[in-house]
């Protein structure tokens, strides 16, 4: 009978999994939404979801050239260490938020709430169109990794193939092909297999580390922490140090894919920080032990003069003597790549359906729709799939093009993430949150936006306000940085597009919003009675009956 408590669970737990389901519900209830995904992530398969979207370690092997030529050995580790502690604070700071605000929209959904009232639909419609343009390039970006791991093994294989833009598109499709059959035919099933990625992603760490380190010659140790390199030519070293820091943020990228699925984990107020943050530990340890082996093992010349598509892989050859050992690596490396594109269409294509369900998107009604039987936001995911397939045809004409548009993936999200810390950061210094003795003003904004106080995560008094500060200050570096080449003497082929690419987005969002989007975008859409305190209190009190 509905309601009753099976015979086969003596301890209630059929009461308990009712009790985590309403407490769930009524805090997304406290932003207006309604619960219409199925919650089906616990933490582990959310902390297997996030390192699966950032795969730091296999991430800094395939951008190795970027941070090694502008930096050097020495440069791209104390580089790796200030990015990795950066990204910590960020996500620290970001999961104070979807600790208070747990809901698929992330980013754009706390701008409306954290930003001056004048202003927030504006700036929350505008970083809505940066964080949807920014995960559709992530996904177009995992898709080319994964191509270019395939050609390069090919190409170890077989050193007389010369691989063409039209058959690396194909090969491009064929991997989002995969990823599209997982997301719909075996959705049910991504929590298990995001956990059985977390195994391959931790057991392929040691299986590539431990063949590198003892099977291949060894340089001067102590001289890859002293090593700086300045291939680019720029003023000095230190001005170096800075851009290729870009090498390293791009291999810590995708931790906020947790927020965007933030509606189908359980107890996401606690679990969608927690996977953040343990995510990016774990992944900053195996990545700095994977980049200092791989820096004393590699032939550093090598490594500067490849011009394999992914030029880590001849390097494992070379340091390992052995080009079978090199493909058995890159396989695994290639393997953890696909799911990471996996991941990455998942949470693309929720941001897309949360942004759609906030009337943010154009055919905002067909998009927002969720499959009554799947529970998934099949249309988003088709289209999601479709713009990133699209962009795979310009890898045809030119790779230098493509690469420009996959600049998008940082700059955009790295700009919401700078305006979602930078408003805390004001909402904080204003004592707006959190705080019984409300000023006026603080009572206003209180009444504004529906919350005074933090979630069950977060990081308490002056120590929240110096994270917040120093994640600002970390997000202004690599946003300054990351529009800049790779070397001086820029040509039209080197040159970083990344801020043309960027603004035309930015342009094209707010031309857009001014000619239709503030007609029906008014900041996220209440679909329920966003009284929760009421039905919190309600909720605690038939809890505390029931026990």
């Amino acid at each position: 009978m509905e309601g009753t408590v099976p015979f086969s669970s003596p301890n209630g737990a059929a009461a308990m999994k009712s009790a985590e389901f309403e407490r769930d519900r009524a805090a997304l209830a406290r932003s207006g939404k309604k619960q219409v995904l199925q919650r089906s992530f616990g933490l582990v398969s959310m902390i297997g979801f996030t390192c699966s979207l950032m795969i730091t370690w296999e991430g800094v092997l395939v951008a190795f050239l970027l941070g090694f030529q502008n930096g050097g050995p020495a440069g791209f580790i104390y580089g790796f260490i200030f990015v990795g502690l950066g990204t910590l604070s960020v996500f620290i700071t970001l999961g104070e938020m979807a600790s208070i605000v747990p809901t698929a929209g992330g980013q754009y959904h706390w701008v409306n709430l954290l930003a001056p009232r004048r202003a927030r639909n504006f700036l929350s419609y505008i970083i809505g169109w940066l964080t949807v343009a920014g995960w559709t390039a992530a996904l177009a970006s995992a898709m080319n990794f994964s191509t270019s791991l395939i050609q390069a093994l090919a190409i170890q294989s077989n050193p007389s193939f010369s691989p063409t833009g039209w058959q690396g598109t194909l090969i491009y499709w064929a991997v989002l092909i995969f990823c599209v059959s997982v997301n719909t035919v075996l959705s049910k099933l991504l929590p298990a297999i995001e956990v059985m990625v977390l195994i391959l992603h931790v057991m392929g760490f040691f299986a590539i580390l431990i063949p590198l380190v003892y099977l291949s010659p060894t340089q001067n140790s102590t001289e890859i922490f002293k090593t700086f390199l300045n291939e680019g030519g720029w003023q000095s070293k230190g001005l170096a140090f800075f851009i290729g820091l870009n090498g390293n943020a791009g291999a810590f990228i995708g931790t906020d894919g947790a927020i965007h699925i933030s509606e189908e984990v359980k107890n996401a107020a606690k679990n969608v920080p927690r996977s953040m943050v343990y995510s990016v530990i774990l992944n900053g340890f195996l990545g700095l032990g994977i980049l200092v082996a791989f820096l004393i093992c590699a032939d550093f010349e090598a490594a500067a003069t490849s011009h394999a598509a992914v030029p880590f892989v001849p390097v494992l050859a070379a340091a390992l003597g052995s080009n079978a050992g090199a493909s058995v690596m890159t396989a695994i490396i290639l393997i953890l790549t696909i799911f990471a594109g996996v991941g990455v269409l998942a949470s693309a294509s929720r941001m897309t359906w949360s942004f759609a369900r906030d009337h943010g998107l154009p055919g905002w009604r067909s998009l927002s729709q969720v499959h009554s039987k799947t529970t998934i936001p099949l249309k988003a995911i088709a289209v999601v799939a479709v713009a990133t397939a699209l962009l795979g045809l310009i890898n045809i004409g030119s790779s230098t093009a493509f690469s420009d548009t996959l600049s998008l993936l940082l700059e955009s999200l790295y700009t919401s993430y700078l305006l979602v810390c930078g408003l805390l950061l004001y909402r904080r210094l204003k004592g707006q949150i959190g705080n019984s003795m409300l000023s006026p003003t603080a009572e206003e904004f209180v009444k504004d936006v529906g919350f005074q106080h933090w979630g069950p995560w977060h990081v308490p008094s002056i120590l929240g306000i110096i994270n917040n500060g120093f994640a600002c200050v970390y997000l202004i570096i690599i946003c300054f940085f990351s529009f800049w080449p790779e070397d001086r003497k820029v040509t039209p082929a080197n040159m970083n597009y990344s801020i043309l690419v960027t603004g035309s987005v930015a342009v094209f969002s707010i031309a857009y919003y001014l000619a239709r989007g503030r007609k029906t975008y008014n900041g996220p859409v209440v679909e329920i009675d966003p009284t929760w305190e009421l039905r919190e209190a309600t909720f605690d009190r038939q809890h505390v009956r029931s026990k």
